[in-house]
């Protein structure tokens, strides 16, 4: 979905938008294989990241790029110009990773400041459920109830011992309205139908196949030498940072959903650090994004009730394979959103459900904890709010200087939800009366689980493979 967004608008043609989908879904598979093996260890997807968008925007709209006359080379020199951003931006997550600060600072966390922060990483996202659902009803509300009636309704169905509706329901649901929607098309429902219509509802407007070649192996710096601007690295920072952020909800739901126990400062910042190494290999293969954990696939833990991280290996390991072949990459890129849509309307209330949780570990009639929660997660939904419809009336974001780099900043930072939440959050809930309020708060139920010999489970969920942890014990 994103480089669907962003290749058109750097130029590029719908050979380059299949070379970039191929591209990520590689660089996906690779780094999710590298968090669940030397990471968090946690089941979690890597992914291409939303938040990275603004400052690619800013890059491909840069008055130097935009007056290349040629398209394909305005994409590459686009391309190059984000390859070079993201490389130099990494290193944030990969400092702030490997040198345990991240780990430092998650000591102020509590499951109070937590749990706005993860609600938020769900209930933040409903711009992309519902309102694209309504973009085609016919497609996307038999999605939705064909879901919500396998998954639920009747999950306990079983073929030879095994929950066959609940573990597949989802691939099951795309497979038949996916037909379904191929029905429609071939049968002409929407030859006349208005341009929006045709490309949320058609499955054969992204041209993705025929351009697609049959065999494709992704490799570094494929488009080119990356080119380097420090105020493009300094707005690209904001992003890194915004994904960071979000990532360390992402694994806290994640492990609340997979039976794990909330993550150590240690492993939270080894995850950091090699999600920050992810961030630098986008940069390196050219996704034209950076990455952050996949929220949908984290609701899909609490859906399907799969939180074997070799589940992930092997899915991470059919991503790789499938990048590689890109008519079969290109098949599966090319169903309608919609479908996507009405799949994230459960999902991502799946995971605000999580973070909401986290509140049961907290005195609820207290009513400092009633105002943290309360602020933290209505400035969390009305602050981006503002700044996505002052985007959408005025074409740019209300941060307008001459300096791009700040611009990109408080654009990028204040759109994302969590990390509103996240600073509103955090810092009330270390500032406003904490000196009896560690009950309150959830800290006895918190504290044993930041040090990784706090609870006898953390080594059956954290430690690394292959023995390593001779060489990088826990702390």
């Amino acid at each position: 979905m994103i480089p669907a967004v962003l290749v058109p608008m750097m130029g590029g043609s719908d050979g380059d938008r299949v070379r970039v989908v191929q591209t990520l879904l590689f660089v996906t598979g690779i780094n999710t294989l590298l968090q669940s093996l030397f990471g968090t260890r946690l089941p979690t997807v890597i992914g291409g990241s939303y938040a990275f968008v603004i400052p690619v925007m800013a890059i491909v709209q840069d008055s130097s790029l935009a007056a290349i006359p040629d398209d394909h080379e305005r994409f590459l020199q686009s391309m190059r110009a984000i390859q070079g951003a993201l490389i130099v931006s990494s290193s944030i997550q990969i400092i702030l990773g490997y040198s345990q600060l991240w780990g430092i600072f998650s000591r102020f966390f509590s499951p109070l400041g937590m749990a706005p922060v993860v609600a938020l990483l769900g209930f933040g996202l409903f711009e992309r459920g519902f309102p694209v659902v309504g973009r085609c009803v016919e497609v996307g509300l038999p999605m939705l109830i064909l879901f919500v009636v396998l998954s639920q309704y009747l999950k306990n169905v079983q073929i030879r011992e095994i929950p066959i509706l609940e573990r597949f329901s989802l691939f099951i649901c795309i497979a038949l309205v996916w037909a379904y929607a191929q029905i429609l098309t071939s049968g002409g429902a929407y030859n006349h139908s208005t341009e929006v219509t045709q490309i949320n509802c058609r499955t054969d407007r992204a041209n993705l196949i025929s351009s697609a070649p049959w065999i494709k192996i992704p490799y570094p710096l494929q488009w080119g030498a990356p080119t380097f601007s420090a105020g493009q690295s300094f707005g690209m920072v904001s992003a890194v940072l915004v994904s960071l952020i979000e990532s360390t909800a992402s694994y806290s739901a994640a492990a609340r959903l997979a039976s794990a126990t909330p993550p150590p400062a240690h492993i939270l910042s080894r995850g950091i650090g090699w999600q920050g190494i992810g961030i630098l290999l986008c940069g390196l293969f050219g996704t034209g994004t950076g990455s952050t954990v996949s929220v949908e696939n984290v609701g899909l833990l609490g859906s399907t009730r799969i939180g074997s991280r070799r589940v992930i290996q092997i899915c991470a390991g059919f991503m790789i394979f499938f990048s590689m072949l890109g008519k079969f990459g290109a098949l599966f890129a090319s169903i309608p959103f919609t479908i996507f849509a009405a799949v994230y309307c459960v999902l991502f209330g799946l995971v605000a459900a999580v973070g909401l949780s986290f509140l049961q570990f907290t005195n609820m009639n207290s009513m400092r904890n009633l105002f943290i929660v309360g602020v933290s997660i209505f400035l969390g939904l009305s602050v981006p709010e503002y700044f996505f419809r002052y985007s959408m009336a005025a074409q740019r974001g209300p941060a307008h200087t001459k300096a791009g780099w700040f611009n990109d900043y408080i654009n990028t930072i204040f759109s994302s939800p969590p990390t509103v939440g996240l600073m509103v959050a955090v810092f009330l809930d270390n500032t406003l009366e904490v000196k009896d309020a560690g009950r309150d708060r959830g800290m006895p139920w918190w504290v044993p689980f930041r040090s990784f010999k706090g609870d006898s489970r953390n080594e059956e969920f954290y430690s690394l493979p292959f023995n390593l942890n001779r060489f990088f014990p826990p702390s």
